[in-house]
């Protein structure tokens, strides 16, 4: 099974910068987008109408911002966006179906802002997103596609001393990384490729991009037992549409 993971940032401006011929050529059983900035009638036609394709959202209240979806050629047993702990729900940034083998959970975390206005509200999601990965895994093992909106380790970034204490790159998120793969959770990406310059995100500013002055803040996260099941993580870093490229995932199920 291929799973593909991607911060679209706007569905709609990712469809007319190639996103159908994307999915086409990839042919993954499974896409999960981040920060589709949509709602049910704002999903474009050619997504709508999209063949051999079930699809499964959870939009914001707020218009224009955040938003899940997910795409997949296998019809879940459940599909859950609302969940006990509120924070998972308001904003529209927490998705996840139940299959045979495992959970998926399609998730777009928060970004603490400048001046980290946000931070308090991120670490507060962090921990009740942990909560539920516990939960979900006393039923059976989890597999986490997100947009986690932090770089784990310096070697995540192209300039981590330049951004020590930013957004992404604070104490607190990083340590709340580390817990949680010690909970028993794999970034997938790391067990394939140990190297420095494998990004996910660079700003628009100053050619970021063309000189991979970036970020690796997209990941595939799954539980520990699941480890044997992998045979790939990969970025692919040449796919355009957005700030962010799209991740790839396969697993034998």
């Amino acid at each position: 099974m291929k799973i593909v993971s991607w911060n679209v940032a706007g569905i709609s401006a990712c469809v007319k910068k190639g996103l159908m011929d994307f999915i086409e050529n990839e042919k993954a059983e499974i896409y999960c987008f981040q920060e589709v900035k949509a709602s049910e009638e704002k999903i474009p036609n050619e997504l709508k109408e999209l063949k051999n394709y079930f699809a499964f959202h959870c939009f914001s209240n707020k218009k224009g911002y955040s938003g899940v979806s997910v795409y997949s050629k296998i019809k879940p047993i459940k599909i859950i966006n609302e969940f006990e702990e509120k924070i998972l729900s308001e904003e529209g940034r927490v998705i996840f179906l139940e299959f045979k083998g495992f959970f998926l959970i399609n998730a777009y975390f928060p970004h603490a802002h400048r001046e980290l206005t946000r931070l308090d509200f991120k670490m507060k999601f962090d921990e009740a997103f942990l909560n539920l990965c516990k939960k979900l895994e006393k039923i059976k093992s989890v597999v986490i596609a997100a947009d986690f909106n932090v770089a784990h380790k310096e070697i995540d970034l192209e300039n981590p001393k330049q951004n020590e204490e930013n957004a992404g790159f604070t104490d607190e998120e990083r340590r709340w990384f580390d817990g949680f793969l010690k909970e028993g959770f794999v970034d997938t990406f790391r067990e394939f490729n140990s190297n420095k310059g494998n990004y996910t995100w660079w700003a628009y500013r100053n050619n970021c991009r063309a000189r991979n002055i970036g970020w690796r803040i997209d990941y595939f996260v799954m539980s520990e037992c699941l480890r044997d099941t992998l045979k790939n993580s990969s970025i692919l870093k040449d796919v355009f549409g957005s700030d962010h490229c799209p991740i790839a995932l396969e697993i034998e199920v």
